[in-house]
């Protein structure tokens, strides 16, 4: 008879079976932190607090609102506050808490750790709470949103708001009083849009499921369903062809198997539109590919303009341009 001890491989399962998500975040997060509240990056120095860890999904998660490539579970903020691989994080978490999955890091460690204070209360299903105070529309306000051919009427139809204050996990959240700012209202979700603000804060904070599907009821035993990668872009598009519908962003992520099934049924032809950029093209192909899509961007020749989506091309030619190409392309 062989005797001998089983090896135990080192993954995510078997770390977890020992530890939990939060005693990863605790100990390697610089800075205190409680759950579902915004705290300081620990990525960079900062005078207002834009980093939250919290429950969504049953899980714990982190995201930085001010740089939001910077989200994930505790394995990848791991990877990302060190700069590691997967491998080398899980290595360097079985060591400095001495797990004793690798041989060489038993140690035991980790129990001492885990009894110098308490886990969570409560760490079920919960998602970030955005609360809105509304207000109305400015002048400023409607102007931006009529060089898109949008009144007040059809923002209402939208459920787009005007934002007078705003709270994530309760806690006021800081806005520039002369900057524009809109909520996206989606059932009791929230996403926040800053049409003048950078990359990394032009859409924060959100916390609309990523496969909210928008739009849903104009796609009904129609021919063709034309899935827009933005409100804006579905607005402008609604205005001239009634099959619009919309996704979240430009990812993958957005076309849950529900979603899939739902366009399958209620439409004959799928055609996705993304950014005619190269990233927007890019994402375009590969979704078109796996889904079997077909695919219609605004034309590469307004790029050199900065006009890559229906929307600035509508504010900046008209309506009628794009009218006149969908009616080339065979969709109206």
């Amino acid at each position: 008879m062989i005797k001998g001890t089983k090896r135990t491989n080192l993954t995510v399962e078997n770390v977890l079976k020992r530890i939990s998500e939060y005693d990863i975040f605790r100990h390697y997060m610089k800075n205190r932190f409680e759950l579902n509240h915004p705290t300081y990056s620990p990525f960079r120095y900062e005078e207002n607090p834009s980093f939250l860890i919290g429950n969504k999904y049953g899980t714990l998660y982190f995201i930085d609102f001010a740089d939001t490539d910077k989200r994930g579970d505790c394995f990848e903020f791991v990877k990302k506050l060190y700069g590691i691989s997967m491998s080398e994080a899980l290595k360097m978490i079985d060591r400095d808490f001495g797990l004793g999955i690798l041989p060489e890091h038993n140690t035991g460690e980790y129990k001492r750790i885990k009894s110098s204070y308490k886990q969570p209360e409560e760490l079920g299903k919960r998602y970030s709470v955005i609360q809105v105070v509304t207000r109305k529309f400015t002048k400023e306000e409607l102007s931006y949103w009529n060089q898109y051919y949008q009144d007040i009427d059809d923002l209402r139809a939208n459920k787009v708001y005007s934002i007078d204050k705003m709270y994530l996990n309760r806690k006021l959240f800081p806005l520039k009083p002369t900057e524009l700012r809109f909520g996206y209202l989606y059932g009791s979700s929230w996403k926040i849009y800053r049409p003048f603000g950078s990359r990394k804060t032009k859409w924060v904070p959100n916390n609309v499921p990523i496969d909210t599907l928008e739009g849903k009821e104009n796609i009904t035993n129609c021919e063709k369903a034309f899935i827009n990668k933005s409100k804006k872009d579905h607005m402008v598009i609604s205005k001239l062809f009634p099959h619009s519908c919309a996704v979240q962003n430009e990812g993958i992520a957005c076309f849950s198997e529900e979603n899939i099934l739902f366009l399958r049924k209620n439409s004959k032809k799928q055609i996705l539109s993304f950014d005619s950029d190269v990233v927007g093209v890019k994402n375009s192909q590969q979704i078109t590919q796996i889904f079997g899509f077909d695919y219609c961007n605004v034309p590469k020749k307004y790029l050199s303009e900065g006009i890559k989506d229906w929307a600035d091309l509508a504010k900046e030619y008209g309506l009628d341009v794009i009218e006149e190409y969908l009616k080339e392309k065979k969709i109206i």
